[in-house]
């Protein structure tokens, strides 16, 4: 799932830390989380599948199958380039319900729909 980043991100990033540490997860991490610094984006890797259900919403673009996803490596957790905000554990991905909630919460924008629709009619063509 693909969103806007900063300041109102962060604070979908701070709540998603506590749904982790209320579902009894690690106190210290939401799920995995990957920022672009050059396009202003955060990534959030969502359960398999989360794409098939996801209503459309003003904030956040979820895609799933046929679109990749290059991880960045697991150590950069800083610029320079695309990082792990929140790190990657096998045990956990991004609860979507919540997402959902804290985007219409905290309203991270600009939108990244207009961005990642002209970037995967780019790859398409």
């Amino acid at each position: 799932m693909i969103t806007a980043s900063g300041h109102a991100a962060s604070g979908v990033i701070a709540m998603m830390d506590e749904v982790q540490r209320a579902a009894g997860d690690s106190p210290d991490a939401c799920g995995p989380v990957i920022e672009d610094p050059q396009r202003s984006w955060l990534i959030w890797l969502v359960p398999p599948g989360t794409s098939e259900r996801w209503i459309p919403h003003r904030y956040a673009m979820c895609l799933g199958r046929p679109h990749r996803l290059a991880l960045p490596p697991l150590g950069q957790m800083e610029p320079p380039g695309v990082f792990w905000r929140r790190r990657l554990r096998g045990d956990r991905l991004a609860p979507p319900e919540p997402l959902r909630d804290y985007l219409d919460r905290f309203q991270p924008g600009p939108a990244p729909h207009e961005a990642i629709l002209a970037s995967v009619l780019c790859t398409i063509s």
